[in-house]
């Protein structure tokens, strides 16, 4: 079954770009990897919160999902395409995790290491 991403960031349909965001930033915050040392049941949470956010964050893709429905744009989309244009460094550094501005890695996990998503990251 597919992820709802606007039930994974507790928000509605008709939230705004400022409540989306306020959403993800609270929740990454909560679930940062930095501050659940290491439980991979929240390190999973973790990357759904990031996974909606990268797609309703985007206008495009948010489009796109409330197009399809959410299992037919996980179908359409693999994962770098999700992720692609979104640099997470940035949201993050607000928080004073990782370091932020330095380059979009092709997923934009550049202070993370690449993409926490893709096989060589032990995401999957």
């Amino acid at each position: 079954m597919a992820d709802d991403y606007y039930s994974i960031l507790g928000i509605t349909k008709t939230a705004s770009a400022t409540e989306i965001k306020k959403a993800y930033r609270k929740l990454a915050l909560k679930y940062h990897p930095d501050k659940t040392e290491g439980d991979k049941g929240l390190e999973d949470k973790f990357k759904k919160i990031s996974e909606a956010y990268a797609v309703l964050s985007d206008p495009k893709k948010k489009n796109q999902y409330d197009t399809y429905g959410s299992a037919d744009f996980q179908q359409r989309f693999s994962q770098e395409d999700i992720f692609r244009n979104f640099d997470m460094g940035d949201i993050l550094k607000e928080f004073g995790f990782g370091g932020g501005g330095r380059g979009r890695s092709r997923g934009g996990f550049s202070s993370m290491g690449g993409n926490p998503f893709s096989q060589s990251a032990g995401g999957g």
